[in-house]
């Protein structure tokens, strides 16, 4: 029998390019159907909530925006047992914290996929509340799709061009076209904070 798999989005679509793994799931579910041992899965910022997922999986395929410390808009992927210390060694949010506790966790309770793939793309900006994905980053998207889907084959996986279950994705309203088109203009919304806590000039 085919694996169970868990292929994973995680970040914040609030913060710019935090949401690169939430995007990479949506682009998957959009283009591409799995057999029922697959679950697509737009983990957000949900942490320890994972975990129940984990424990069901033989496989997990993360994605993610990763601070690795190069230049912006690098994809980077890690397998194995240097996925825990990628996703903890420079966080740049608080889901990145509560994610290596859920590994963590799971190890603990012997209950972790034994096989680990995280596929990760360093962030360009961060600090742009309501922000979309900038450019480099959201370019990003489909060629890590493209390494899931053959490492996935590797394993006895396979996609076929549909759309899978929408079931455990992002509510229509924040999708990437949705989101990102429908945000307000500058002259509209502050870009930096809430305008009502600035001080003003006397």
């Amino acid at each position: 029998m085919a694996p169970n798999t868990l292929i994973l989005g995680i970040g914040n679509v609030l913060w710019a390019d935090e949401g690169f793994g939430v995007r990479c799931i949506e682009r998957l579910a959009e283009t591409w159907a799995f057999d029922d041992n697959v679950k697509l899965l737009d983990g957000g910022t949900q942490g320890l909530y994972l975990l129940p997922f984990l424990e069901d999986a033989e496989i997990l395929v993360v994605f993610d925006a990763v601070d690795y410390g190069l230049a912006p808009g690098t994809m980077k992927v890690v397998e194995g047992d240097e996925v825990p210390a990628f996703m903890g060694a420079k966080k740049m949010s608080l889901h990145q914290t509560g994610f290596q506790d859920v590994i963590a966790t799971a190890q603990l309770m012997e209950q972790c996929p034994p096989t680990l793939l995280l596929i990760g793309c360093q962030p360009v900006e961060l600090e742009d509340y309501g922000g979309g994905l900038r450019d480099a980053v959201a370019a990003q998207i489909d060629p890590a799709i493209e390494i899931a889907l053959k490492r996935l084959a590797d394993w006895g996986i396979t996609a076929r061009p549909g759309k899978a279950a929408a079931a455990d994705l992002a509510d229509a309203s924040i999708m990437r076209d949705a989101y990102e088109n429908g945000r307000p203009s500058e002259e509209q919304a502050c870009r930096t904070g809430d305008d009502r806590f600035f001080p003003t000039e006397v």
